[in-house]
């Protein structure tokens, strides 16, 4: 059976000229791509040479019916997310791997930033591809399954920023999912935003677009080693 195709909005490179990196954003529950593709302006100055594009998720959001959802979202069950996660993979990976190929760029030029839901699926989506990401960059959300992982010292590097006044999803979340991922062998980085609930503040802005530049330069220069 054929994957249904995403799409979203998209932002080409702030220097002009072909992409040297690719970012993709995933958006939250009852969100569409429209939420997260102005991020990319606001790291155009720490990514002038990167494209940028938020896809849509595919489902309509039961809860936000001008939204959209990756799945459909129980935050009382983890094994309803973890399975959510799994079925909409598929369709997210196929997304990766034909917008990599459109800018003719490779695995390691990528960069996955997720919010709330859509931090699951970076995560999920991001950990299991071979070659890996050159990062993941997940806002306010939490880690659904750790089902495939990548090689020692072949991961992603990884960003985990979070509100400590999140009434959504809890800040609890983020240390677990900070705790798993060391426990797995995957080195995290990882913010607590104080004063803040579901949201992205300027600190946070700031941490991931630093992060992302330099992870980018570290793949770049193993690439070239």
């Amino acid at each position: 059976m054929a994957l249904a195709l995403l799409d979203g909005p998209r932002l080409g490179p702030a220097a002009g000229g072909a992409p040297r990196q690719l970012v993709v954003f995933m958006h939250g529950y009852g969100a569409d791509g429209n939420d997260l593709i102005g991020l990319g302006r606001e790291w155009a100055r720490e990514l002038p040479h990167a494209a940028f594009v938020s896809p849509h998720a595919l489902e309509p959001c039961g809860m936000a019916p001008m939204g959209r959802q990756w799945f459909d979202l129980s935050l009382g069950d983890m094994a309803l997310i973890a399975s959510g996660v799994k079925r909409a993979a598929p369709a997210l990976q196929s997304f990766l791997d034909a917008e990599l190929k459109r800018h003719a760029l490779p695995a390691e030029a990528l960069g996955l930033v997720g919010f709330s839901q859509g931090t699951m699926m970076a995560l999920a989506v991001g950990l299991a591809r071979k070659p890996s990401p050159a990062a993941i960059v997940g806002y306010s959300g939490a880690l659904a399954t750790l089902e495939a992982l990548p090689a020692p010292g072949a991961g992603p590097a990884i960003l985990l920023v979070h509100g400590d006044m999140d009434e959504v999803i809890p800040v609890d979340a983020m240390l677990m999912a900070r705790e798993a991922l060391a426990q797995a062998g995957l080195p995290v980085e990882w913010h607590v935003a104080q004063g803040i609930g579901h949201g992205i503040d300027g600190e946070g802005l700031r941490l991931g677009g630093a992060f992302l530049k330099q992870a980018f330069a570290a793949a770049q220069a193993s690439q070239g080693s």
